[in-house]
């Protein structure tokens, strides 16, 4: 079994309201399509990073066993590059920037690599509004839950 997960967040302002969106696929061993799913939720005020984060937390959170090939496909360079790079030097400075500051939205890092641990997970950027399905399937659903955030601000 293999997972795309395609994940998106979206602000209005920042801070301000918000929305994350993941758009999964699984696939079996021969890449036929076994399952989809679309998930998305919002916060009335939050950033467009904690967005993205929480898109990717969500997706990880969806997986029901351990060792699992993933692949979260994400637009954030923000996401990718902390993931990837950052978070390990984060982790020798003891949750600090290489400035010396506390590092932003730190639980949400933390959550996010817990989660990693037991899986297999790949990471790809992808550039955003260019037409890759998953990934246009995922804003749409950030956006949504954006405008619901919003309209709950103004109801």
């Amino acid at each position: 079994m293999k997972v795309k997960a395609y994940t998106d967040g979206a602000c209005s302002g920042n801070p301000g309201p918000g929305g994350w969106g993941v758009y999964l696929i699984a696939e079996n061993n021969l890449g036929k399509v076994v399952k989809e799913e679309a998930l998305y939720g919002k916060n009335k005020e939050t950033t467009n990073q904690i967005m993205e984060l929480t898109a990717a937390i969500q997706a990880l959170e969806t997986l029901k066993r351990e060792n699992v090939d993933i692949t979260i496909f994400t637009d954030s360079k923000y996401l990718i590059d902390g993931i990837t790079k950052w978070v390990f030097g984060w982790i020798k400075n003891n949750w600090n920037t290489a400035s010396k500051k506390p590092v932003a939205n730190r639980l949400l890092w933390e959550r996010l690599l817990d989660l990693t641990k037991n899986q297999n997970v790949d990471w790809v950027w992808v550039k955003g509004h260019a037409g890759v399905l998953g990934n246009e399937k995922a804003d749409l659903l950030a956006v949504k839950g954006r405008e619901e955030a919003s309209s709950e601000l103004a109801g």
